[in-house]
């Protein structure tokens, strides 16, 4: 018998131990002398010491039983969709899936039940997990908001992970699904670019409720030789808009967008940078620069008023004056049951990324 064994990430169950010739007797004197040691009930990680992460997911389904996946955030965790969260955070706990046939209670263990865990399961790897789409929507069912909803579907895309059709294909599978209008609208979003939260309030809130031109989206140009891509493109403009939504970068990072910035100057193009306060709690104010910006460049048309008040109409009078009036905000319609469908779900109008620079 092999000390290490050969079992995934050196971590066995007490049958699994028993069937490879061990002992009772041999397991309790490794346990004793603290050679192994026990993870859940019946499951032994081999060896001393710290127990790294890999070996609590291998752990958590060799106790979960026959036919446990992960599933939910530590799923997210193992496609690179989720970072794993502070110690104190719920969804650091591991999140495993079991058929609907089986009841199981583990301390340490989020155990959800499903009647399709076939179906759900990503094929031949190691530990058994649920494939994106089927974390991605199992998470928007767990979900306390749009925004939420919508960060899933649209990290999901962005990173590509997923598209927009093999999430609609795994929907189709699902018969009662909870937020199912927000999960179309963050889809219709995806399949035209978006890629994160941020970039949809950007679509809806400044740029599609105020009447601006429909810009690209993930435009790739070419800087210093090297490939980038744009979050948003006025191609007939030539005007960029970037969107940041963390709080602070790093100084590295700040370089290497002002490079990029001047190096879109010498090439003739605008780069507007908007970050997520300036969206989410100015997207009037914004929507204004940006239509400065694009009718300096060209623009012929004006933006309008998403709603009374909005800055816009004083901006510019002469929409005032000609009494349009834009969109309400897709915010403030966001939890009305039955909302109608936003202006990019037509499924047959795609906007699509093109080459610039």
């Amino acid at each position: 018998m092999d000390e290490l064994g050969e079992w995934p990430e050196r971590v066995v169950s007490r049958q699994e131990a028993l069937e490879a010739g061990y002992t009772r007797d041999a397991i309790a004197w490794r346990l004793e002398s603290r050679r192994w040691q026990q993870l859940y009930r019946g499951v032994y990680a081999m060896f001393s010491g710290p127990v790294p992460r890999e070996a609590w997911l291998r752990a958590a389904i060799l106790r979960a039983g026959p036919g446990a996946v992960l599933s939910h955030w530590t799923a997210a965790e193992l496609h690179s969709l989720y970072a794993l969260p502070e110690k104190d955070d719920p969804a650091s706990r591991i999140h495993v899936t079991v058929p609907s046939t089986r009841r199981v209670d583990v301390p340490g263990i989020v155990v959800h039940i499903s009647g399709r865990i076939a179906e759900a399961t990503q094929a031949n790897r190691e530990p058994p997990r649920t494939t994106v789409e089927e974390t991605v929507l199992d998470l928007t069912q767990v979900a306390r908001t749009f925004d939420q909803v919508c960060g899933w579907i649209t990290k999901a895309c962005g990173r590509g992970r997923t598209t927009e059709a093999k999430l609609r294909a795994a929907l189709a599978g699902r018969l009662k699904v909870r937020f199912r209008a927000e999960i179309d609208e963050s889809l219709a979003a995806a399949g035209i670019g978006v890629h994160s939260v941020l970039e949809y309030h950007y679509v809806a809130d400044v740029e599609r409720a105020h009447g601006l031109p429909r810009a690209s989206r993930q435009v790739r140009v070419t800087l210093d030789g090297k490939n980038a891509y744009r979050d948003v493109y006025y191609d007939e403009f030539r005007a960029v808009v970037e969107l940041d939504g963390r709080v602070a970068h790093p100084e590295e990072q700040r370089g290497q967008d002002n490079h990029r910035d001047v190096v879109a100057s010498a090439q003739g193009i605008q780069t507007s940078r908007y970050n997520w306060s300036d969206i989410n709690d100015h997207a009037c104010a914004t929507a204004v620069l940006q239509a400065q910006v694009l009718r300096e460049r060209g623009w012929q048309g004006l933006p309008v008023p998403c709603a009374p008040g909005c800055p816009v109409g004083v901006a510019f009078p002469e929409v005032a004056a000609s009494g349009r009036s834009g969109r309400s905000r897709r915010r403030r319609r966001r939890a009305a049951p039955g909302r109608a469908r936003p202006p990019w779900s037509s499924r047959g109008s795609r906007v699509s990324s093109r080459s610039a620079g």
